[in-house]
């Protein structure tokens, strides 16, 4: 597996994208429309937010993947067109529509996505006379804009891709994401479009993105907050000509290990790129009597405000995450615990069998003063692990979310 640099979801064979300013954001410097196109038809796959209160192309979406069959994408940024009723689902249904009528497509093989204010209803007219535009730019460059445009508070475009070989073809995987603020998957504000020229079964592609979520966008967080929107979308066009995954095999399973790798690498991006954060934490809890104990508390440790403070602060409050682990839910045995921090100046430990070490405070300042943190916890009582990550809270957070409309 290489990392390919400066290459995002047209560096696999038969993928163009491109983005714009249709007029949905204010700053007409702002761009706002984005559209992913493989050309030939391609395997897709989806996976959504659960929040109960979802934005109209997530039903549009899932509806238009039933035959597991997609060639388009088209994603705007600066309104989530949710709480809309059937006026939004109408408007998303139009948005794939028109971008199919563009493409020369049926509707069925466009998929639509919306990031942005939520209840506010969306210019379907922008989008139709932004559309022509639109088309006519793509190009295999056209990722740069692409991810530019899906973009709201990111500060900066999340993308990369990878190549591999199956059966002596290469094949080449990419992706762009976007989030910064209402993440905590099972998803959050968060959105993230994967391309790859693999040759795949719908089933195992479901099954492949189903088991990556998982463990990548799954485990993030930033302020705890479910967003409306969510979704990864993954188009397989076939093009690299390899023998059909169509089973759980060796070949599945190393594309398996890449989408991991990939959606990981995505999911750090944002993590890191909170509304406002200053450094990404990484949480790891091993030794626990299950996985699901695990998960559950890396993601309460990432999840605590007094935690994230602390750490913006970096201040080595270790009382702090046992907290955390205490009001979890999970039945823990506090007396057990030992816990570390860690960064690339170096790794202090600060609790044994849940009571504090005497540590070296100038030390633990200068660790956490680091852009990146890892928070190790040894709960001593099982084999399992898991790894969560999210970022600081600052004061950013709070000016960032207080005119986030404005």
């Amino acid at each position: 597996m290489q990392l390919i640099n400066n290459k995002g979801i047209t560096a696999p064979q038969g993928f163009l994208a491109s983005g714009i300013h249709c007029g949905l954001k204010k700053n007409n410097l702002k761009l706002d429309l984005a559209l992913i196109y493989s050309n030939v038809p391609a395997t897709a796959a989806g996976i959504y937010t659960k929040n109960k209160v979802k934005g109209a192309p997530i039903y549009i979406t899932k509806d238009h993947l039933s035959n597991k069959k997609a060639q388009a994408i088209i994603i705007n940024s600066g309104n989530a067109n949710t709480c809309n009723g059937e006026d939004g689902l109408a408007k998303a249904k139009k948005m794939t529509e028109l971008q199919a009528k563009a493409l020369k497509l049926k509707a069925n093989d466009v998929l639509v996505a919306s990031t942005g204010v939520i209840g506010i209803p969306l210019n379907i007219d922008a989008i139709k006379n932004g559309i022509p535009l639109l088309t006519e730019r793509l190009s295999k460059d056209g990722y740069e804009d692409a991810a530019t445009a899906i973009m709201t508070t990111d500060t900066y475009k999340k993308q990369l891709a990878f190549e591999f070989t199956i059966d002596d073809k290469k094949i080449t995987i990419g992706a762009m994401a976007k989030g910064s603020g209402m993440i905590e998957p099972n998803m959050g504000t968060m959105l993230s479009f994967i391309t790859t020229d693999l040759n795949i079964s719908g089933e195992m592609l479901q099954e492949a993105l189903k088991e990556s979520t998982k463990i990548s966008y799954n485990r993030v967080s930033v302020d705890g907050d479910t967003s409306t929107n969510d979704m990864v979308l993954v188009m397989a066009n076939g093009l690299a000509n390899n023998k059909k995954i169509q089973e759980k095999d060796s070949n599945y399973y190393l594309f398996l290990e890449v989408l991991n790798t990939l959606n990981i690498t995505l999911a750090k991006m944002i993590a890191k790129d909170g509304e406002g954060a200053s450094k990404l934490i990484e949480c790891i809890v091993y030794n626990t009597k299950s996985l699901k104990d695990a998960e559950v508390l890396s993601k309460s440790v990432i999840n605590s405000p007094l935690v994230k403070t602390a750490i913006f602060g970096s201040d080595a409050n270790w009382g702090r995450i046992l907290c955390a682990l205490g009001y979890s839910g999970i039945n823990i045995n506090p007396n057990k615990v030992d816990l570390s921090f860690k960064s690339s100046v170096g790794i202090i430990d600060v609790c044994k069998g849940g009571m504090g070490l005497s540590f070296d405070e100038v030390k633990a300042k200068e660790i956490l003063l680091n852009d990146e943190i890892t928070i190790y916890i040894n709960m001593n009582t099982g084999q399992y692990s898991s790894t969560a990550w999210g970022c600081d809270l600052s004061y950013d957070y709070v000016k960032i979310n207080g005119d986030y409309r404005s």
